[in-house]
């Protein structure tokens, strides 16, 4: 049985990381909701001043899931975090071991660079996730509520004056 590789994704995955992208939103059956395009995925991941980074997951040499993250900072840790804003790994290659394969990479990361934490959110009916999150190690945030402002509401905001 061949090993899954981990390996920093490049702008020449740009397509792959896309359809990983729209995969992941099949299945959460959010794929109404997917407004990234290649161009602009490549501009925020592989531009100038890149926004995220993403990790892609191979077995025999085939990509079969990737996670996409960046870094936030804890002001009560004084550090910076990891988040993890997307994991995914292919239906037909789940049991491999890339997804535990994925967040082991994200923990070293996370040490390597001085990191406070690693953190991400999951789906409330995702039960397979959350269970495999759980044998990992990961413990729920129930005291936390994401909020979120988007659309209409942000340019609403945004055209408040500020002070």
């Amino acid at each position: 049985m061949s090993k899954v590789i981990i390996r920093d994704a490049q702008s020449t995955d740009i397509d792959t990381i896309a359809n990983f992208i729209l995969a992941l939103a099949d299945y959460e059956k959010l794929a109404h909701e997917v407004k990234a395009d290649r161009d602009t995925l490549a501009r925020y991941l592989f531009g100038p001043r890149p926004m995220a980074e993403v990790l892609i997951a191979e077995h025999d040499g085939a990509p079969i899931g990737f996670a996409l993250f960046f870094h936030n900072f804890s002001t009560f840790e004084g550090r910076p975090g990891l988040y993890l804003e997307d994991l995914f790994v292919l239906p037909e290659a789940r049991g491999l071991g890339a997804g535990k394969a994925l967040l082991a990479r994200l923990a070293q990361l996370a040490i390597a660079r001085d990191c406070a934490r690693l953190e991400w959110s999951v789906l409330d009916w995702n039960a397979p996730a959350i269970a495999f999150y759980r044998a990992l190690g990961a413990r729920p945030m129930d005291e936390w509520t994401v909020q979120r402002v988007d659309g209409d509401a942000l340019s609403a905001l945004a055209s408040h004056p500020a002070g």
